[in-house]
C-alpha cells in the first residue's frame, strides 16, 4: 500500500505522513512549486525534512501551467488578497492524483484541517477543492478524518479510520504536542510563505497583469527591487546586491536592463518599447538610489545621463 503526500513542510503535512506511516503504508511526499513561495531554500529545507521523516520526496514545478489556468482565472475567485486558495488546492490534489498513477500508489492525503484557514479549509470549501480537482474520494485528511465522511482508503480497509483524528479550528496545541511525540523539527511557521497573500505583493501583481503578459519568467522580479508605474510603464530598481543579481538574471522578453556606467548602483529593468521621456525619469530615478549626483546610464543600447532627484517625486509612481 502506498500513498501520495502533498508536501509543504509544514507540521501539519509532516503530521499526516507519520499518522499514515504508522499503520504500515509506504509514504511518498510531493511538492507541487507553483513559484509563489518566499522561502529561497524551500525545496532544499523539504527535502532534509522528508529525509528526517524517512519518505521519498520529489518536487513538481508547474509554474506556467498553474498561472495560466489557476492564477489568472480561479472558479473560485481570490481571498483577502491574490490568493486562489481552492483553486491552488484543487490543481495540487489533481497534480497528485497524476503521479499516484504514474508510481502505481493508492491514494492521496494532505495536511489540510477543517477551520484552520479562513478561505481553504472552512468545510464548504474543502468540499469545493474536492469537487474541482475530481479526485473521487481518494484524497484522505488524516488530521481531520473523523470529522469528515468517511474516504475509499477508510471504506476499503486500507486505513484504520479509528487511528486518525478530528482535529478543527485554529489552535494547534494538539499539532504541537503530536511534534514532540515525534520528534519533528525544521518544519515551516503555520502562517505559510505563499506571496499571493501578502497584501504588497499582491499589489505588484495586479499592477502588473494588468499592463503586461505574465509568466513565470516575471515571478522572481515581482520578488524583488522598488517597484513603479508610470503611465503603464513598469520600472523596477533594486535595493541591494541580492536583488541586483536577481534583475541580472532576467532572461524574459518584456523588459530592457538598465544598468549604471562608471559608478556603483543599481540595477533595473524598464518596460520595452519605452518612449525616451519615461527613459530619462527611469534614469533619474536609478540615480537617485545612489550616493552620486549625476551619472550615465545605459538602458538597451542607448545611454541616458541621469540626475539625482528627492526620491518623494517619485512617490507618486510607486506600487
Amino acid at each position: 500500500m502506498k500513498a501520495i503526500a502533498l508536501f509543504s513542510g509544514g507540521l501539519d503535512s509532516a503530521l499526516a505522513i507519520k499518522l499514515i506511516q504508522e499503520q504500515n503504508i509506504e509514504v511518498k511526499a510531493l511538492y507541487v512549486n507553483i513559484g509563489f513561495d518566499s522561502n529561497k531554500q524551500k525545496t532544499a529545507q523539504l527535502k532534509k525534512l522528508a529525509d528526517s521523516i524517512g519518505v521519498e520526496f520529489e518536487s513538481i514545478d508547474i509554474r506556467d501551467e498553474y498561472i495560466k489556468e489557476v492564477l489568472l482565472n480561479p472558479v473560485y475567485g481570490y481571498g483577502k488578497n491574490m490568493n486562489p486558495c481552492i483553486d491552488c488546492h484543487a490543481k495540487m490534489i489533481r497534480i497528485a492524483l497524476e503521479v499516484m498513477k504514474k508510481v502505481n500508489a493508492n491514494f492521496i492525503i494532505s495536511g489540510e484541517v477543517v477551520g484552520q484557514r479562513p478561505m481553504s479549509q472552512k468545510l464548504h470549501s474543502l468540499n469545493a477543492v474536492s469537487k474541482l480537482s475530481g479526485h473521487g474520494g481518494l484524497l484522505l485528511r488524516p488530521l481531520s478524518a473523523k470529522l469528515l465522511p468517511p474516504t475509499i482508503p477508510e471504506v476499503k480497509g486500507w486505513v484504520d479510520r479509528e487511528k486518525l483524528l478530528g482535529i478543527s479550528g485554529r489552535d494547534r496545541k494538539v499539532q504541537l504536542e503530536l511534534a514532540k511525540k515525534y520528534n519533528l523539527e525544521g518544519f515551516e511557521s503555520p502562517s505559510g510563505g505563499c506571496l499571493l497573500t501578502d497584501i504588497s505583493f499582491s499589489k505588484r501583481l495586479k499592477n502588473f497583469i494588468k499592463h503586461l503578459p505574465f509568466s513565470s519568467e516575471e515571478i522572481n522580479i515581482l520578488k524583488a527591487g522598488r517597484h513603479f508605474d508610470v503611465e503603464g510603464v513598469k520600472i523596477i530598481i533594486s535595493r541591494n546586491k541580492d536583488e541586483n543579481l536577481i534583475l541580472k538574471d532576467y532572461k524574459g522578453s518584456l523588459f530592457q536592463k538598465m544598468t549604471p556606467l562608471g559608478f556603483k548602483g543599481p540595477i533595473g529593468l524598464i518596460s520595452k518599447n519605452t518612449d525616451q521621456k519615461v527613459k530619462q525619469l527611469a534614469a533619474d530615478m536609478l540615480v537617485s538610489y545612489t550616493k552620486v549626483d549625476k551619472g550615465n546610464v545605459k538602458i538597451s543600447d542607448q545611454i541616458f545621463t541621469g540626475r539625482k532627484t528627492e526620491k518623494d517625486k517619485f512617490k507618486k509612481y510607486l506600487i
